[in-house]
């Protein structure tokens, strides 16, 4: 009996130290979330083409040319760089891409953007960006949005057109099967 009690007892503080052992402390929503998009737009859809994924960077009062500055390499949104999965071979930009995942990085100008598929991958920023490892390199068509697009976006079009949106500036690529 006297070893039945004392086997209780153990396990009861064993649990109650255990509790905050395995506590945990989540933290609040990054700055700039994670977000995808893919193309089929529907989350039912199963048999996707293309899929980004990308954190969403808001302007909080600051220019896009001071966050993705013209003619530099950019991540392509914020923390990680975007990755761009192709589930089956495609054309990008109109060039052709076997089907795999893709660092997505772009180097913004004022009437064309260079959208670039890149070979590495787990990528930090832009800091490491090694343009040895590009596979295609494409222009994006840049157009101007009547309202402000105050955090970056990506969406696929109905036609499958990447489009990227900050600020009042939209850069679209055709992407095709």
């Amino acid at each position: 009996m006297k070893k039945s009690i004392f086997a209780v007892a153990i396990f009861a503080i064993a649990l109650v130290f255990s509790n905050n052992l395995t506590a945990q402390k989540f933290s609040g929503l990054d700055k700039s979330p994670l977000d995808v998009t893919a193309f089929p737009k529907s989350h039912k859809e199963a048999n996707k083409v293309v899929k980004v994924t990308y954190s969403r960077p808001q302007l909080k009062g600051r220019s896009v040319e001071s966050l993705a500055k013209p003619g530099e390499v950019w991540r392509t949104g914020a923390n990680e760089a975007a990755e761009i999965r192709f589930y089956e071979d495609v054309k990008f930009g109109g060039k052709s891409v076997k089907a795999g995942t893709y660092t997505l990085f772009t180097i913004p100008g004022e009437k064309e953007w260079t959208v670039i598929l890149n070979k590495a991958s787990n990528v930090w920023g832009g800091y490491s960006y090694n343009a040895s490892e590009d596979v295609v390199r494409v222009k994006g068509e840049v157009s101007k949005s009547k309202e402000n697009i105050e955090a970056f976006s990506m969406v696929f079009d109905g036609k499958m057109t990447l489009c990227l949106g900050w600020g009042h500036t939209i850069v679209k690529v055709p992407v095709s099967k």
